[in-house]
């Protein structure tokens, strides 16, 4: 994540300011300047929002989940940044933490979009309500699911976590705006009656883009966790699933 405001810094013409930036406060924690991963054929920056309400223990950002941090990058900052940018990316990123938590989220998508970058959306469907109200403005997202309704509390720590996801997984599909469904496996998270479930959900639903994706467990959040999430790869029902989606991804990180 870039933090370095000199790399920000840009001398810009006055016909070329940026657009005018939103009331509300927009907490940034940090910035990719590019990555070719993070939206499908797309090079994009990645903007990651301060503050995400779960605990996931496979978490990877835990610098990200208070609302707070006390070396926030700068909105106007960013701003620029894209800014010197235009023409050269093709999209723009907003991960975290989890994006939809700051209310200031759609303002300042409103703001990126109107320099011609295609937007893309990281979230784990906390918010159903605010994700549909954001959808008109996407055009790619990525959703995290994690379990079956059920088994969610036990990822995240919060009770009724899994109904505030699947509801999310619903409204994104009923969008019709690109996306993937994602799930990180790891034999101490999930094993393979949940991911069946899962899946089987997902499909119900009219899910046809689906990854299954390693845990890193360098820097979980849980530090009990072990390195063994490859493991239940060699058990996945890999076969069975390609059959049921129309884009099935396997990451091996």
């Amino acid at each position: 994540m870039l933090k370095e405001s000199s790399l920000m810094k840009q001398n810009i013409h006055p016909d070329e300011r940026p657009l005018h930036i939103p009331q509300d406060p927009i907490e940034v924690g940090g910035l990719t300047p590019l990555t070719t991963i993070d939206y499908p054929g797309e090079l994009a920056a990645v903007i990651f929002m301060q503050g995400c309400p779960w605990r996931c223990r496979y978490c990877q950002n835990g610098g990200l989940l208070d609302r707070k941090t006390s070396h926030p990058l700068p909105w106007q900052e960013v701003i620029e940044f894209l800014s010197t940018r235009q023409g050269l990316l093709d999209a723009v990123v907003f991960s975290g933490g989890e994006p939809t938590l700051q209310k200031g989220l759609i303002r300042a998508i409103k703001q990126v979009k109107k320099m011609g970058f295609k937007i893309g959306l990281h979230t784990a469907g906390i918010y159903p309500e605010r994700l549909s109200e954001l959808l008109p403005l996407i055009d790619w997202v990525g959703l995290d699911i994690k379990a079956p309704d059920k088994d969610y509390q036990s990822i995240t720590g919060v009770k009724g976590s899994g109904i505030r996801a699947w509801q999310s997984a619903q409204i994104v599909i009923q969008s019709n705006v690109p996306h993937e469904f994602r799930t990180t496996l790891h034999p101490d998270i999930i094993n393979n009656e949940q991911i069946d479930r899962l899946i089987h959900d997902l499909k119900k639903l009219g899910a046809e883009n689906f990854a299954l994706q390693s845990c890193l467990t360098e820097n979980c959040l849980d530090a009990s966790l072990s390195s063994k999430s490859h493991q239940l790869f060699h058990t996945v029902h890999h076969h069975k699933y390609h059959t049921l989606f129309n884009n099935f991804t396997i990451r091996k990180n």
